[in-house]
């Protein structure tokens, strides 16, 4: 099994002007690691709607790749974005699946099925073209760039260790940039910067 750190860094070594969508349990770790505008946490009330947004952006910038880091939980809640992705067309959409069997931030209360689904084999009979699963760390570090590389959309499932962490504020006390502000502030940032960049 991974630790977040060995699945976040060569990730965030490799990023060029992707849009990373962030769920849960890589909220708090990827803000460590990455500063930028185009960064958005998905860990508000909306629980299990990560990909869902992440195809939203996905299919509103046609040319920029869109990772969405999403967790095992939410994805568990929402199956049937797996074929809603493949059926939308969209080939610039990287979805990872993390997959610590549990719901950590609410309480490492267990996902269903947890050590028994298959999350790539899933995505392969919704459609995904490309799908990969991970559970050592310098395999994953080899293959990052074929995973980003190339036309998607793809799915990754990761395996990783179990955590600890607490629920997700929106306030000053948080390290990132994009928890200190409200959803809806963060939003017209990104939003700002993608219209800056279409212009």
């Amino acid at each position: 099994m991974m630790t977040t750190t060995e699945i976040l860094e060569p990730l965030a070594r490799m990023r060029d002007d992707e849009i990373v969508v962030t769920s849960m349990s890589t909220v708090r770790p990827w803000g460590r690691l990455s500063d930028h505008d185009l960064d958005f946490a998905s860990a508000d009330s909306a629980m299990g709607h990560t990909a869902d947004l992440a195809l939203g952006l996905a299919l509103a910038q046609p040319g920029r790749r869109v990772v969405c880091l999403n967790g095992d939980g939410s994805m568990m809640m929402t199956l049937g974005t797996l074929a809603t992705i493949v059926e939308s067309g969209s080939k610039n959409i990287i979805l990872f699946v993390i997959d610590n069997g549990t719901y950590e931030i609410t309480g490492s209360q267990k996902v269903p099925g947890a050590g028994v689904v298959q999350w790539a084999d899933l995505a392969a009979a919704a459609g995904f073209p490309r799908t990969y699963v991970f559970e050592d760390a310098a395999e994953y570090a080899a293959k990052i760039e074929e995973v980003l590389e190339g036309e998607g959309p793809v799915f990754v499932q990761v395996r990783v260790e179990r955590g600890s962490a607490r629920p997700i504020s929106r306030s000053q006390i948080e390290e990132s940039r994009y928890l200190k502000t409200s959803l809806a502030s963060w939003s017209r940032c990104m939003r700002s910067t993608l219209m800056e960049e279409e212009s």
